[in-house]
């Protein structure tokens, strides 16, 4: 039986502690409850493709604490995606840029990674002292995301290393995604902020 522990200021330490030792967690998010490991574990990354059956060839974004840390994942930021970052990060915004070499090649088959600051100060905190983490929606692929820590997949029992719960998730919405890699913006999905709010039509 999968047995959530609150998502406390206090639980953050042994979050961490377990990322930084190769274990996969699910957490909070400002968006929906995601799934996670340390963006440079290709046996963690591994995991979790197994616990969704996802396809292989499907990328899986990272969330991060801060600006600073995209280096760690991008070849450079575009004006245009810092320009959407300083507006909607942190928020529900997944940037897709050029990624930078030598990252798993689990985490990003392509030539690009997608980046998101989520607007939840505990997951920020856990990502600030544990690095970027690869981070996907709690769910089996194709199946709706996961807005408490009860709709975890029961066939994940066993198989993941910690769940946090920090209640149920309000809207629910997973990031909409826009493509920064190429000329002109492109909204891959629109999720909890429209091309509207964006600006992208």
């Amino acid at each position: 039986m999968i047995v959530p522990r609150p998502f406390t200021p206090d639980a953050v330490a042994e979050a961490v502690a377990i990322v930084k030792s190769g274990g996969v967690v699910v957490i909070p998010t400002d968006t929906v409850y995601g799934i996670g490991c340390a963006f440079d574990n290709r046996n963690a990354i591994e995991r979790i493709f197994a616990l969704k059956r996802r396809d292989p060839a499907k990328s899986i974004a990272v969330l991060l604490s801060g600006i600073e840390q995209a280096d760690r994942l991008a070849e450079f930021l575009p004006d245009a995606a810092k320009a959407l970052a300083e507006k909607f990060w942190p928020g529900a915004l997944t940037l897709i840029v050029r990624k930078k070499a030598g990252l798993p090649d689990n985490l990003a088959a392509g030539p690009t990674i997608g980046l998101r600051i989520p607007d939840h100060g505990l997951a920020r905190e856990l990502i600030r002292q544990s690095g970027p983490l690869a981070t996907t929606s709690v769910n089996l692929s194709g199946q709706p995301a996961a807005v408490s820590s009860g709709e975890i997949p029961p066939d994940w029992d066993g198989k993941i290393d910690a769940v946090f719960d920090g209640g149920r998730i309000q809207g629910g919405k997973p990031s909409t995604v826009v493509d920064c890699s190429g000329s002109t913006l492109r909204i891959l999905r629109e999720g909890a902020l429209t091309a509207e709010t964006l600006g992208i039509f």
